[in-house]
């Protein structure tokens, strides 16, 4: 089963913005860990990046057609936002998981609120990297592994 894990803005500057929240490791290295567990699962990870909506709504639509899955995203800063973002997820009718590094909840008022989070099956927050493999579980029970 494929797997497209979706990271949002600034996500590529992990270990380098603000890792006293974010934490120290690197978005390669998230991505290497994230991959070795979806293997552990036996689940094909596919990785994809942007700091740009529109490529991130590109990227979710081809999914539809390219055997994709299921979909764990980090919208980031579009959490809050982006109803494009989440009117994506709902057409290609994918299971989907949020995720967010930190926990939104003990954050400014502003993040408190996910949009994208009404597109998803689960929503994960504030268990850091480990919250992708939580995510990663969800998606494989949900499909039926």
């Amino acid at each position: 089963m494929k797997i497209l894990v979706i990271n949002g803005p600034n996500l590529n500057f992990l270990g380098i913005r603000e890792p006293a929240i974010y934490g120290a490791a690197t978005y390669d290295e998230l991505v290497a860990l994230v991959r070795e567990e979806g293997a552990k699962l036996g689940l094909e990870t596919v990785f994809f990046q942007s700091n740009h909506e529109g490529a991130l709504i590109d990227r979710i639509q081809a999914a539809y057609r390219d055997g994709t899955d299921g979909i764990l995203i980090n919208p980031a800063g579009y959490t809050t936002t982006s109803v494009a973002i989440l009117d994506a997820l709902k057409a290609v009718g994918l299971p989907a998981v949020e995720v967010h590094l930190s926990d939104i909840f003990k954050r400014e008022a502003f993040r408190h609120h996910s949009l994208i989070r009404l597109g998803c099956v689960a929503s994960i927050v504030g268990k850091g990297i480990p919250g992708y493999f939580e995510g990663l579980a969800i998606l494989k029970g949900r499909l039926g592994l």
